[in-house]
């Protein structure tokens, strides 16, 4: 088996690279010389860790989910990434950043967003560092995603809607990108997931292993194995899959599976099922699996979850699904909101609508009684109450509670 990393061109197979305006070559380039660098500093390491331990409320637990495990017919154990500060896995990301983008120098701070989890924690970091932070947004999320809009004003963050095209998570890395080519010198671009140009998709990985690193022992303390028979995580750009994939990557035992959004159908021309409906392309500065025309032209993606909205995938996962390493199952937005409900009144947990597509995958995937399935419980799901609310009222009309 090949062993699966990103090579010194920022590539993942045929899929990554850095294709990027001139003048943000010497912001990229800077990175690229300096993460991997700064990151094996043993100051940054401490300071890393210790925010990680005392912030962000690390190691989030690894949680046998005893009646889902009993109603699919085998062992499943939930990653609470859903409890850390903010209430996802995007603070790991983050709290990494904002301290490599003070080491540099940097004063200003700016990120795009979709669900609105990823602004929270970029938000959170620049209150804590004391920096100024700008989070671009599309304006249909800024609608539909209004409880983490004003968490993040209430951190002091200003929120610049992003009015072109369908208005959601692709729209607002454009206007994040024109941002950092017209402040190249005093700001750092917070990217929320494993895409963009190299280093980003490699940077953004590492600061989020720590996942995968405390399945590690957790499973072994829970298992006397190290290794789940799965991983199963939502993939949008796909950073929590990243983190959740990372130490199992050379690991044949284990399989990795990425879930997406299949929207309204994936042939229903309202879908964001890259791996299905992509084909190979440039978006946001690297090379990997896009929706797009015969001419290249971006095909407008929908899914119910902000977070999964998004016609590309980081090149990580287009390497991955490609190679087979990793097995792609779309899911669409019912499917995902009955999961979200039954996983709620299961295990008490309502998780976010990202999450949720991975727990309906259980549903698609085939597995034998005595495997151990782990799904990356990304977030939580406070910031969708309204269109869980929307679904019950149209699945149990007048309070009356269906039973599955």
């Amino acid at each position: 088996m090949k062993t699966i990393a990103v090579d010194e061109r920022g590539y993942y197979g045929q899929f990554g690279g850095a294709y990027i305006p001139e003048m943000l070559y010497p912001n990229v380039e800077e990175l690229r010389q300096t993460y991997l660098e700064f990151m094996e500093l043993e100051s940054f390491q401490r300071e890393f860790q210790s925010l990680l331990r005392d912030y962000v409320g690390r190691p989030s637990p690894l949680y046998l989910a005893k009646r889902l495990s009993e109603r699919y017919g085998v062992t499943i154990y939930l990653k609470r990434e859903d409890l850390n500060h903010t209430g996802a896995h995007k603070i790991n990301n983050t709290i990494g950043q904002i301290l490599l983008a003070k080491h540099l120098g940097k004063k200003r701070i700016i990120a795009e967003t979709g669900a609105g989890q990823h602004g929270v924690a970029t938000a959170t970091v620049c209150a804590l560092m004391g920096l100024q932070c700008i989070v671009y947004m599309g304006s249909v999320d800024i609608k539909r995603q209004a409880p983490n809009v004003a968490r993040m004003r209430m951190l002091g963050a200003e929120v610049r809607p992003a009015t072109s095209g369908s208005q959601t998570l692709k729209d607002a890395t454009n206007e994040a990108i024109r941002d950092w080519i017209n402040n190249p010198e005093d700001t750092h671009y917070i990217i929320g997931s494993v895409v963009g140009p190299h280093p980003y998709p490699d940077m953004v990985a590492r600061f989020q292993s720590v996942i995968s690193e405390e399945i590690r022992w957790q499973l072994e303390a829970h298992t006397g194995r190290d290794y789940p028979s799965a991983v199963i995580a939502c993939v949008g750009g796909g950073s929590n899959a990243a983190g959740a994939f990372y130490h199992f990557l050379n690991d044949e035992r284990v399989r990795l599976i990425a879930v997406e959004a299949a929207g309204l159908g994936v042939h229903s021309g309202e879908s964001a099922a890259t791996s299905v409906l992509g084909t190979e392309g440039v978006i946001h500065g690297s090379r990997t699996l896009l929706m797009q025309t015969s001419d290249g032209q971006i095909v407008e993606p929908y899914s119910i979850s902000a977070g999964l909205d998004y016609p590309g995938i980081g090149p990580l996962h287009a390497h991955l699904i490609k190679s087979g390493r990793a097995e792609a199952i779309s899911v669409t937005d019912e499917d995902a909101l009955q999961a979200a409900l039954d996983v709620t009144r299961m295990e008490g947990i309502i998780p976010a609508l990202e999450t949720a597509h991975a727990f309906a995958a259980l549903d698609q995937m085939k597995y034998a009684a005595d495997d151990v399935l782990v799904i990356c419980l990304s977030g939580r799901g406070d910031k969708d109450l309204d269109a869980f609310m929307t679904y019950l009222d149209r699945v149990e009309p007048l309070g009356i509670h269906s039973e599955k």
